[in-house]
């Protein structure tokens, strides 16, 4: 045995001879069956602020804009115990607030803050974890302007990153260098929607330190938050946005806005450069192929806000590239998986180990359970080993002149026509059965069994137009009497009075919230899947190119993903229509649209096992329930 250094010796010595009330008095990271336990005092913890300078000058002051970031942190945190960081950034902190009751920031009179919203501080503090939130730029006490998912979003969260890890400065409210030395410089982002978005931002960019991110109900690309093949779903939002999370006087950024307005090509609706900087799965500022960090999504299939195809592409490109993730995939609309009913408890479990094993190094297993969990019905979950669910069987499901929907191509020359008017989404798929010349509809018979979609169904159509092009809507319908979940009432949840606690307390910022239940509605349909397309962009989402009348052309587009089960003795209906003025504010083209039947399908993902072939092609036409008014989804800024 080789001899001890005598400063070695003296060190091995004194740990040797520490008394059990010496230990006592300085807490470590504590690990207890694969889960870091609650050994710092959540009201001794150190709350204090700093600002962060980006590479960045938003607001044209002719200065580089600095980051507000609010940290709380165990009071033995520093050179001696350093401990890695769960941030949320968030433009949200002094306008609608975070979670669902949502919660602002409350500071003291030396302006740092007393009560930090959502449960992470209470909990994961405790626990060993540094919590940072983090002003987005342009907003609360961050310098800058917003720039709506552009170059100051990213690189403003960014700068953070490098600060934890040294490569960036910061600075005390009084003009002081702030080094953070308190910390191992890894780093979590996460949060909801906006938040979410930063946070696959950032990852995008590769930037070293940030070892995990949470986006939930995130967009990854604000093209496809905003547009959907060419069709825009609102007009000038980004500017609309920007204003409204910027809580300074108008006129600060105005300049800023009008250059969004200038760029954001609402005059066609095409994918430009302003979309490809705002694009974290292949664009100007970063893509899937640089994130080092692991991933753990969580989105809805009904969230009509951030759209789920947001984060179906960006599961598939961090699929491509192996990136180490785990997916939830619930049926509520715009919803924290902190609100799925009856999962709190499992979720806060769940994050916890997650960080554990990406930031402090806990060998809990977390990585060798299946990667998905996927919300069946109300408040019904299955876990799988991946989303979408493994081999599921693609059919393809064809239109009859007839009404039906079967397994068959229709015979040749066979065709059926509507016009492009803007009608609801209501409107769409009332009175299946009944001649609507704004639509076409198809149903199969009773299904002798239930099926479970999975994925991505495809809208694969043959049609020809009287005019150069038409906007081209596809739902895919279940029709069938049943309880689903309501979705469209309070964003799929009711919130309860009676609270749970997840962490430790202070006067000023308690770690309790209300409980919630998933609402639930019993209608005769359901809107499952939706498409929407312009038809001169179904070969470019950059470059139009008009359909010329009186030729056919095939039009192919994903619709938005789902995970939905149609029941026995329901039947699937597809719907093809014009402009949907549900979930787009633009005018029909007048457009008169042909549809060769023999050369169009809808392709539906079902799960393998499903007897596809005894799916009756019913000839008998089926007229549907009496027309159903289907809810719009509740607007508002809770959804953020």
């Amino acid at each position: 045995m080789p001899q001890l250094r005598p400063a070695l010796f003296a060190v091995t010595l004194t740990l040797a001879i520490a008394t059990p009330a010496q230990a006592a008095a300085a807490p470590a990271i504590t690990v207890q069956n694969g889960r870091t336990q609650p050994v710092f005092s959540y009201a001794d913890a150190v709350r204090e602020h700093v600002y962060v300078e980006s590479t960045v000058d938003s607001d044209l002051d002719g200065k580089l804009d600095k980051v507000r970031v609010d940290i709380i942190r165990p009071k033995e945190s520093g050179p001696g115990l350093k401990v890695p960081v769960i941030i949320d950034e968030s433009p949200y902190y002094d306008n609608s607030g975070r979670g669902n009751e949502s919660e602002r920031k409350i500071y003291d009179a030396a302006g740092n803050v007393t009560k930090f919203p959502l449960f992470y501080d209470n909990y994961f503090v405790p626990r060993g974890y540094a919590v940072l939130n983090v002003d987005m730029l342009g907003t609360t006490r961050s310098d800058g302007c917003p720039d709506i998912g552009g170059k100051a979003d990213v690189l403003g969260g960014k700068a953070v990153i490098d600060w934890l890890n040294g490569r960036a400065k910061a600075f005390r409210a009084d003009g002081t260098p702030a080094v953070a030395d308190w910390t191992t410089g890894k780093a979590a982002m996460i949060g909801k929607s906006y938040d979410g978005t930063l946070a696959n931002a950032v990852a995008a960019t590769g930037v070293e330190g940030l070892k995990t991110i949470v986006p939930i109900s995130a967009i990854s690309s604000w093209y496809k938050y905003q547009r959907s093949n060419g069709v825009i779903y609102n007009h000038d939002y980004a500017s609309w946005l920007a204003n409204y999370v910027d809580t300074d006087p108008e006129a600060k950024c105005q300049a800023v806005r009008d250059k969004m307005d200038a760029e954001d090509g609402d005059d066609t609706g095409d994918f430009n450069p302003f979309w490809a900087e705002r694009d974290y799965i292949k664009g100007l500022l970063g893509d899937a192929s640089r994130v080092k960090a692991s991933v753990f999504v969580v989105h809805t299939v009904n969230d009509l806000n951030v759209k789920p195809d947001n984060f179906s592409a960006w599961w598939k490109a961090l699929a491509d590239r192996n990136v180490p993730r785990k997916i939830w995939v619930g049926q509520t609309q715009h919803v924290d998986p902190f609100d799925f009913e009856g999962r709190r408890a499992l979720w806060v479990d769940t994050l916890h180990r997650w960080f554990d094993h990406w930031l402090h190094g806990v060998r809990n297993g977390i990585m060798n359970e299946p990667r998905a969990d996927v919300e069946t019905g109300p408040a019904r979950w299955i876990t799988q080993r991946d989303w979408p669910a493994p081999f599921a069987l693609k059919a393809s499901l064809r239109p009859a002149p007839d009404g039906s929907l079967g397994l068959k191509p229709a015979a040749r020359n066979s065709t059926a026509s509507f016009t492009d008017v803007a009608m609801t989404e209501s409107d769409m798929v009332a009175d299946i059965g009944t001649a609507n010349p704004g639509r076409v509809a198809f149903t199969t018979g009773a299904l002798p069994l239930d099926l479970r979609l999975s994925g991505t169904p495809t809208a694969d159509l043959r049609v020809k137009l009287d005019k150069p092009t038409s906007n081209l809507t596809a739902l895919l319908v279940d029709f069938g009497e049943e309880a689903r979940v309501d979705w469209r009432r309070g964003q799929g949840i009711t919130t309860l009075a009676e609270e749970d606690c997840y962490g430790e307390s202070t006067a000023a910022d308690d770690a309790c919230y209300r409980k919630v239940v998933t609402n639930v509605a019993t209608r005769p349909l359901e809107v499952v899947a939706r498409g929407w397309i312009d038809v001169q962009n179904r070969d470019s989402l950059s470059q139009a190119a008009p359909l010329p009348p009186g030729t056919y052309g095939t039009v192919k587009w994903l619709t938005l993903p789902q995970d939905y089960t149609f029941r026995k003795g329901h039947r699937l209906g597809l719907v093809v229509a014009g402009t949907d003025s549900t979930y787009s504010d633009e005018t029909g083209t007048g457009a008169t649209v042909t549809l060769d039947l023999a050369r169009s399908s809808v392709v539906v993902p079902f799960v393998l096992g499903t007897p596809l072939a005894d799916v009756p092609r019913d000839a008998t036409t089926f007229r549907g329930p009496d027309r159903v008014e289907l809810p719009e989804p509740e607007p508002g800024f809770s959804f953020f």
